[in-house]
């Protein structure tokens, strides 16, 4: 049974550029979709449309059976601790002026306390920021400290860390390594990869890089100037009846 469930989408802007064209798919429970494709052709606003940011054209996005796209603000409420978001750039994500324990409580705050956490138990505010750092592999003692003071891997690792703090079904990466240098990059998807299974979480996994995504998902597609022009599972990437622009990806990333 499918978790997120996106069907016919469509979004263009004021300037009439069309940005998502007739996007379909679905995510099931646990599981990582990878999404590739180059720079400017969709992947972010689906992004935004998913979470909510952006209104579609016309299409559906339901989650957990219950449609999301055509919901008032106030009634996708009790539906955004479901959908989270990891993105590219941690240090934007945090706030400079707050201590990462803040940072951190920002989500149970909004949501955590409308249902009962199945990992974490929240008894105090230094404790649950305890769990969650723990969590993403990073020492408690960081709670009290600044995102100045953290390094890029830790301040991203702080993010996923409030991402998963009010157990999300299902978690946006929008190119969540692209900032990190090489051996970040690796470590970070190595523990996004854990917490899935630990959690139970589902991903869209967005990226440019097709190594990346390769590596994270179960299931891939590929986005063209708005369109997805490939789907298929991870162990089909090489197959000879790939789309001629996925056997362009495949050149460079071989």
């Amino acid at each position: 049974m499918s978790l997120l469930e996106v069907k016919n989408v469509y979004k263009t802007y004021g300037s009439g550029a069309a940005v998502l064209q007739d996007v379909n798919f679905s995510i099931g429970k646990k599981q990582c979709l990878g999404l590739v494709g180059e720079s400017g052709c969709g992947k972010s606003t689906l992004a935004r449309c998913l979470l909510s940011i952006e209104p579609i054209d016309r299409g559906s996005i339901v989650l957990h059976n219950i449609p999301l796209h055509n919901k008032s603000e106030r009634s996708l409420r009790p539906y955004r601790r479901h959908i989270q978001a990891v993105l590219q750039n941690p240090s934007a994500a945090l706030n400079p002026k707050l201590k990462i324990i803040d940072s951190l409580m920002d989500p149970y705050l909004q949501f955590g306390e409308q249902t009962e956490l199945k990992h974490f138990c929240y008894r105090n505010k230094q404790d649950f920021a305890s769990q969650l750092l723990e969590a993403v592999e990073l020492p408690a003692e960081l709670a009290g400290r600044y995102p100045h003071e953290l390094s890029g891997g830790q301040k991203q690792r702080v993010t996923i860390a409030r991402a998963i703090s009010i157990e999300p079904a299902i978690i946006i990466l929008d190119e969540p390594t692209s900032s990190l240098d090489v051996l970040s990059q690796a470590a970070v998807l190595r523990l996004l990869d854990g917490l899935r299974e630990q959690l139970g979480i589902s991903y869209l996994f967005i990226s440019h890089d097709l190594a990346a995504v390769h590596m994270m998902s179960q299931h891939m597609m590929v986005m063209r100037d708005g369109v997805i022009v490939d789907q298929f599972d991870k162990e089909e990437l090489f197959a000879a009846d790939r789309h001629p622009y996925t056997q362009e990806l495949i050149s460079m990333f071989e």
